[in-house]
């Protein structure tokens, strides 16, 4: 099981016998779906990768090859109501789905990554995922300002 506590080994074992909280309640709260939820839903048998806390798949509505979702497995509806634990499995599958893209083509220079957060923000699933976007040269006529071209008249700058 993933470490719950958000303590390196050192501050933990100082805490001694100080520290009377109860992780069992909290490692149920992993075990949340909602019903209906295409993300919940999805499970190992359509996963790229996967730990215990979070999975990667291909996104289906992709805008580059190899564009790919990192999923918390539970049930949550943004990056701001994660744990630690949550944080630490996204950004574990955010380096090997890196890593296997880039293996598999060459081509790749460069990275988008985000989440859509509300309503505001243009999520349409309500569930929290982070995008994986892989970038090759001249994939756009002007990449620069990036992540900014959400508001398109934001993108460049200076």
């Amino acid at each position: 099981m993933t470490n719950l506590q958000a303590l390196c080994y050192t501050c933990n074992a100082q805490k001694r016998d100080t520290d009377s909280t109860n992780f069992h309640a909290l490692k149920e709260t992993f075990k949340n779906r909602r019903k209906g939820c295409p993300f919940c839903g999805i499970g190992a048998r359509k996963s790229i990768m996967e730990n215990e806390l979070a999975f990667a798949i291909y996104d289906k509505y992709h805008v580059t090859q190899f564009h790919t979702l990192i999923i918390p497995k539970r049930h949550l509806s943004n990056l701001f109501e994660m744990y630690q634990s949550e944080l630490n499995a996204v950004h574990k599958l955010l380096y090997e789905m890196r890593a296997t893209i880039v293996a598999r083509d060459r081509t790749v220079e460069g990275f988008n990554f985000g989440a859509n957060a509300g309503d505001a923000a243009g999520q349409t699933v309500p569930h929290c995922h982070f995008h994986l976007i892989p970038r090759r040269p001249n994939d756009v006529e002007d990449p620069r300002g990036g992540i900014r071209g959400v508001i398109s008249n934001k993108q460049l700058y200076g």
